[in-house]
C-alpha cells in the first residue's frame, strides 16, 4: 500500500508530541511492508530518523509573510525566494515550536479554510506533485488544522484521506475567541472532505466529538513502539525521574524541579537524581534559566541530556521513571510508550488522558503542584512492591497496547476498508 503522511515540521530543535506520533506512524507501517512518503510542511525535517520524500511544502517563512502583508497583492518573487532560502528555514527553525498563537490567527485560519489565494497557490503545488509522482493509495493529514488541504485535493483528486487528531485545541482554543469560534466552525465545514478520522486515546476521541459534532465517527489507534529498541533489563544504579519533553512552562518542568527540591531536602531517597531531556526554542530559555535558579542547591544530582530524536531511545534506559507534570489535558503521552517499552512506570496528573494511558504503570496524583508530586515520587520509590508492580503492568501495556505492530495493523485495517 502506498501512504503519503502530511505533517507540519517543528524545526525538530524539540520533542513535538505530534511529530513523533506522526514518525511512529510511518516507521511502523513501513516496518509492515508499506510504502509511506513523508510530505514536510512549513519548516524542513532534519531529524536523522525522519526522511522526508518529496519538497517542502507551504514553507512557514514565505507563507507566513504572505498571510501578513499580501492577502490581496502579489509577494514579489525575489522576496519569496529569499524567505525560502535554506539559510533563512533554518534560521525560523530554531524560532520555531511558540506556544502563543498571537500574530498566527490568518495563517491558522488559512490552512483550516482552505479558499484564499495564498493557500490555493500553496495547495496547488501539492496537488501538482501527487499527480505528476505515483499516485498514493491514502492520504493521512497530521491534524484538523490542515483539513483544508482536504478540502483542495478532494476536489480536484479522487483519493481516500485519513486525518489524525491529537492537542488542537491546545492551539485553537489559545486564539483571540472570534478566531476559535471561526477556526472549530470551519473544521467543521470541512469535516465532509474526509473519509476517517483517528484519535490516540479515548480521552480525545471525546474531546473530538466535543469541539467537532459533526464528526461522526472516530477511531482510536494508539501510537506504538518497537520494544526492541527500547527494552532495558538494566536499570540505573541511583534512583532517577526522568523528564523527556519539551522544556517549557506547560509541561511543568518547574514543578518537577521543585518536587525534587523538595525530596532532597528531605533526604527520604538516597542519592536521588534528576535526568532531563527533550529539548526546547529560543522563547524557552527565561524559563530554563528560572529552572537552572531552582536546581542550583542540588545541580550536581541534576543530568542534562542533549536532545536528539534519532538516539534519545537510551534516555529511559537511564532513569528509573517518567515524569511529566503537565499543565494541560493532553491527547496521549508518546514519552509515556517508550518509557513502558523500557519497563519504566509514570508518575503524571490525574488530568487529560493519564488515567487511560498509564492505568496501573505508575501512580497518578491530583492537584498538580510540587507538594503532590513530590508525595507520588516519594511513594513509588521507598516502595519496592508498589514499583515492582508498576513495571509488571508497563510490559504488558507495551506488549498488549502501544505496540507499534499493533498501531500499523490498525491503520492498515482503516486503510483498507477505505480503498473496498
Amino acid at each position: 500500500m502506498k501512504i503519503l503522511l502530511i505533517v507540519p515540521g517543528a524545526g525538530d530543535t524539540f520533542y513535538c508530541g505530534n511529530c513523533f506520533r506522526d514518525n511512529l506512524y510511518a516507521q511502523a507501517l513501513q516496518n509492515a511492508g508499506h510504502e509511506v512518503s513523508i510530505m514536510p510542511l512549513y519548516l524542513p525535517l532534519t531529524g536523522e530518523s525522519w526522511k522526508s520524500s518529496t519538497p517542502l511544502f507551504f514553507p512557514a517563512t514565505s507563507y507566513y509573510v504572505a498571510q501578513k502583508f499580501f492577502k490581496k497583492g502579489k509577494m514579489p518573487n525575489f522576496l519569496r525566494k529569499f524567505l525560502d532560502s535554506p539559510t533563512v528555514l533554518r534560521l525560523a527553525s530554531h524560532f520555531s515550536g511558540t506556544t502563543s498563537a498571537k500574530g498566527m490567527e490568518n495563517m491558522t485560519l488559512s490552512m483550516i479554510k482552505g479558499d484564499d489565494k495564498n493557500f490555493a497557490g500553496q495547495v496547488e503545488k501539492i496537488i501538482h506533485w501527487i499527480e505528476n509522482h505515483e499516485r498514493p493509495d491514502i492520504i493521512h493529514l497530521s491534524t484538523s488544522m490542515l483539513i483544508g488541504i482536504a478540502k483542495a485535493i478532494k476536489n480536484r483528486i479522487n483519493i481516500p484521506i485519513v486525518c489524525s487528531l491529537q492537542d488542537e485545541e491546545v492551539w485553537l482554543d489559545s486564539l483571540e475567541e472570534r478566531y476559535a469560534r471561526e477556526a472549530w466552525k470551519s473544521i467543521g465545514k470541512n469535516v465532509k472532505f474526509v473519509n476517517k478520522f483517528v484519535a490516540s486515546s479515548e480521552f480525545y476521541k471525546s474531546i473530538s466529538f466535543e469541539k467537532i459534532p459533526e464528526i461522526k465517527e472516530i477511531e482510536v489507534v494508539y501510537p506504538g513502539v518497537e520494544f526492541s529498541k527500547y527494552h532495558s533489563a538494566d536499570y540505573p544504579k541511583n534512583p532517577t525521574i526522568g523528564f523527556y519533553y519539551r522544556m517549557n512552562h506547560e509541561n511543568g518542568l518547574d514543578i518537577l524541579a521543585e518536587a525534587f527540591v523538595n525530596l532532597k531536602k528531605k533526604n527520604l531517597i538516597p542519592n536521588l537524581k534528576l535526568k532531563i531531556g527533550g529539548g526546547y526554542t529560543r522563547e524557552n530559555k527565561k524559563f530554563l534559566n528560572h529552572i537552572h535558579t531552582i536546581l542550583e542547591p542540588y545541580k550536581n544530582d541534576v543530568i542534562w541530556s542533549e536532545y536528539s530524536l534519532s538516539e534519545h531511545t537510551t534516555f529511559y534506559k537511564e532513569i528509573s521513571l517518567i515524569c511529566a507534570p503537565l499543565r494541560f489535558d493532553e491527547a496521549f503521552g508518546l514519552y509515556l510508550s517508550e518509557a513502558f517499552a523500557a519497563g519504566r512506570p509514570a508518575v503524571v496528573p490525574n488530568t487529560g488522558s493519564f488515567s487511560e494511558v498509564v492505568g496501573d504503570a505508575g501512580i497518578l496524583y491530583s492537584p498538580n503542584d510540587s507538594e503532590n508530586l513530590a508525595k507520588a515520587l516519594q511513594k513509588i520509590l521507598t516502595n519496592s512492591v508498589i514499583y515492582e508492580t508498576c513495571k509488571e503492568h508497563t510490559t504488558r501495556l507495551s506488549h498488549e497496547k502501544y505496540c507499534d505492530k499493533i498501531a500499523a495493523e490498525k491503520l492498515q485495517r482503516i486503510y483498507s476498508d477505505l480503498l473496498l
